[in-house]
């Protein structure tokens, strides 16, 4: 199945209204603003595709469709900017990353999405009826403030078989969320690329 049918089965779970809609920015008034402007993955940066290469994005405001799965308010009020990866086939990622203006404020924010990363299985299963979900943790990283990497494996009744790496990188009062998505179970998850790009995207953030 190509990316011309579908992103990924995570793609129908949005089209089947499992996926609340793009949230595309926080309301007027409520953003967190800050000067700083964190760099981003680039396409080279991400876990390599065995058949495809990765194609980057712009650089935009808001939060992703998919990232809602797990952080359906999380976002809301911050001022957030993300860029989107594609291959060919339906391999896709992401990264989101929000600038507050202390580092207690980060080191809050980066708290929570580990939190809710935790628990998003139960949180799937629960908006989601029909949906079975599983998480995994992968442990912390030694990069900067920290890293945590988790994946999530869906399946659903309509037969979607989805698997998500996450994680949650800070480096002061910066916080990024790499996401990598695809079709299939933990096996097709390349963890340890995976890793090495929330390093390199937590040390980009200065």
């Amino acid at each position: 199945m190509t990316m011309r049918t579908r992103l990924t089965a995570f793609g129908a779970l949005a089209a089947a209204g499992l996926v609340i809609g793009t949230v595309t920015g926080a309301p007027a008034g409520a953003a967190v603003r800050a000067s700083a402007s964190p760099a981003f993955l680039s396409a080279a940066q991400l876990p390599p595709h065995p058949t495809s290469s990765w194609t980057a994005g712009k650089v935009t405001g808001g939060v992703p469709e998919q990232l809602l799965l797990c952080f359906p308010e999380t976002f809301a009020g911050y001022d957030s900017r993300y860029r989107e990866f594609r291959t060919d086939l339906d391999t896709n990622a992401r990264q989101l990353t929000v600038v507050v203006k202390d580092e207690a404020k980060a080191k809050s924010l980066a708290a929570r999405l580990n939190k809710e990363l935790k628990k998003c299985a139960t949180t799937v299963e629960q908006s989601n009826p029909g949906t079975d979900a599983e998480v995994r943790d992968y442990g912390t990283l030694p990069v900067e403030e920290g890293a945590h990497v988790y994946g999530l494996h869906t399946t659903t009744s309509f037969g979607a078989d989805d698997v998500r790496l996450l994680s949650v990188g800070r480096d002061g009062h910066a916080v990024t969320v790499v996401e990598w998505a695809a079709l299939g179970d933990f096996t097709a998850a390349p963890v340890s690329a995976f890793k090495k790009t929330t390093t390199t995207a937590v040390n980009k953030l200065y």
